[in-house]
């Protein structure tokens, strides 16, 4: 069966404005995602993740702007396909003609999502009466029905508090529900567990995954955390200082990592299998992206850099499947680079473990 793409991300390159001059952020982000499917971004702190998504909603920053790419989200309207290149409209005709009625964003901290002066009934149904022509009636009605979907214990009751009212894990359960509530068919996380504990985590995913089955959304997760990468994702994709450095299957890469960067990630992931308390840090950092990247980005930090490395920015290549690696040694004429053993008996431990928690590997 052929897969069905919603969302389509081609060359795009974002700077900002700053009083040393434009940043860099985002440099030739090109990625797809289809009907049904999960994709985890992944990266540390300032790689590019969060803004990639805030372009799609139109929720970029003011001092922030496209440079060049499109963003084409393919959708049906009254029975009939259309698409829509998203860096071409306004950011004010991609809130209201798109955000929250066919894409919708779950944030990481829903206390600052929720606004407090409102009860939750209300701001379940803000949506709905923005984008459709319902009654009040109606909207109530549905409300509940988010309410119980996302497991909400007495919904009725809940529909007439407010969020400081609520525990964390219902506060993000609620967020869920706001972000459902015009059925939209891209759901957006961004790190929607971080302001959870470890059990109210697990349980958020699960119902994340449970109502991606049940409507055939897709998802997008932003996240630094590899843990929740191998729960919930189908495919992953690595940016590393405003670029998508590695993407394939999550099994790709789990199993076979090709790129320095993404071996740097899962070698950074607590072992709980060992006695060994130390965590792994890959040394450096990244570039100041207020001066154009010459060469591969990474290439300051690789122990394995190439000469060419620090001269030629790397395509992304083909390394077989859906797996995709921008790394000059995975060139065809490039010296031999074996995953690190270490890393190797690691990944072989956490594969092991993985698989006692019904993961995705």
């Amino acid at each position: 069966m052929e897969r069905e793409r919603v969302l389509s991300i081609r060359d795009l390159s974002i700077s900002f404005k700053t009083s040393n001059g434009p940043v860099n952020a985002i440099r030739g982000v090109r990625l797809d995602l289809f009907k049904g499917e999960t994709i985890a971004i992944v990266g540390e702190s300032g790689s590019g993740k969060s803004v990639t998504v805030k372009t799609i909603m139109g929720i970029l920053d003011s001092n922030g702007q496209i440079d060049e790419g499109s963003i084409t989200y393919f959708y049906k309207e009254n029975g009939q396909k259309k698409k829509v290149d998203l860096t071409k409209i306004s950011q004010k005709q991609i809130r209201y003609q798109f955000c929250g009625k066919k894409i919708a964003m779950v944030f990481q901290d829903p206390m600052t999502s929720l606004d407090p002066t409102m009860n939750i009934a209300n701001q379940i149904m803000e949506g709905m009466f923005v984008h459709e022509k319902i009654s009040k009636k109606e909207a109530k009605a549905r409300a509940l029905e988010l309410l119980d979907l996302v497991g909400i214990v007495d919904p009725e009751k809940r529909l007439k508090q407010y969020p400081h009212q609520l525990s964390g894990g219902m506060r993000q359960r609620v967020v869920i529900a706001i972000a459902l509530a015009c059925n939209p068919d891209i759901l957006i996380c961004d790190e929607p567990t971080t302001a959870l504990d470890v059990t109210i985590q697990a349980k958020i995913l699960d119902l994340i995954k449970e109502i991606q089955v049940k409507k055939n959304i897709s998802v997008i997760y932003i996240t630094h955390d590899l843990g929740v990468v191998a729960k919930v994702a189908d495919y992953v994709a690595v940016m590393y200082a405003g670029k998508i450095v590695e993407k394939g299957l999550i099994e790709e890469i789990f199993y076979q990592p090709k790129h320095p960067y993404t071996w740097g990630l899962l070698a950074s992931m607590p072992d709980t299998l060992t006695n060994d308390e130390r965590l792994y840090a890959i040394p450096g950092s990244p570039p100041n992206l207020l001066f154009k990247v010459k060469g591969d980005a990474f290439a300051a930090r690789n122990q394995y850099a190439m000469k060419i490395d620090f001269e030629k920015d790397p395509p992304l290549f083909d390394v077989g499947g859906q797996h995709r690696v921008a790394s000059w040694l995975a060139h065809p004429k490039a010296p031999k680079v074996e995953m690190p053993q270490q890393l190797k008996n690691r990944l072989a431990r956490m594969v092991k473990e993985a698989s006692k928690y019904d993961w995705n590997w």
